[in-house]
């Protein structure tokens, strides 16, 4: 059970359409029912050394998700750029590492070709339809995307956009002061 006296970033959804993968994030962060931030950056660009750029989006508590972001970098580093296996060994740490498991936070990385969505259980998961989302407003966002690619021929960019824009209506942990992230 989450502590009221959390920090938490809430919406983020990743769509992957003809090449294109776009990344976007709300700006709130809230303790308890207050908020306090209304311009976080929750979705990041990641240089990767070998094999291009990552993106990288976090929600949950935001001091835990920014330790799981410097952990991703420093494997993603290591790896050298490699996305899977990164991933691969941060999930292995977060399983293992005692400090590490009392985190509670998700992301979602991806590259050009790549998407995954890593759980605080250590689980690494790839999305089948090219849409992942997490955080208190994910589960509107990701519907909205959903429709927003059976019925529209919208560019990834505008279909991640308009998802958080759909959310924030919904989901009162969610606003509309998006920054979205492009690959391809």
């Amino acid at each position: 059970m989450q502590s009221e006296s959390l920090m938490e970033g809430t919406t983020i959804v990743c769509v992957k359409r003809e090449g294109r993968v776009a990344m976007a994030g709300d700006g709130q962060v809230t303790l308890g029912s207050q908020v306090v931030k209304s311009s976080a950056r929750k979705v990041r660009r990641i240089k990767g050394r070998e094999r291009g750029d990552v993106i990288a989006g976090f929600a949950g508590s935001t001091a835990d998700a920014m330790t799981l972001l410097e952990r991703f970098e420093k494997q993603l580093d290591e790896q050298h750029g490699n996305l899977l296996r990164a991933a691969s060994a941060l999930m292995k740490d977060w399983r293992t590492d005692k400090y590490l498991r009392r985190l509670e936070a998700m992301m979602i990385v991806a590259d050009a070709s790549d998407v995954f969505l890593l759980s605080g259980a250590g689980d690494i998961l790839e999305p089948e339809n090219g849409v992942a989302a997490i955080g208190s407003g994910g589960g509107f966002a990701q519907a909205a995307a959903f429709a927003l690619l059976d019925n529209t021929s919208l560019p990834a960019d505008e279909i991640a956009n308009r998802s958080i824009e759909i959310a924030s209506r919904i989901c009162i942990y969610t606003n509309n002061s998006i920054i979205l992230e492009v690959i391809g």
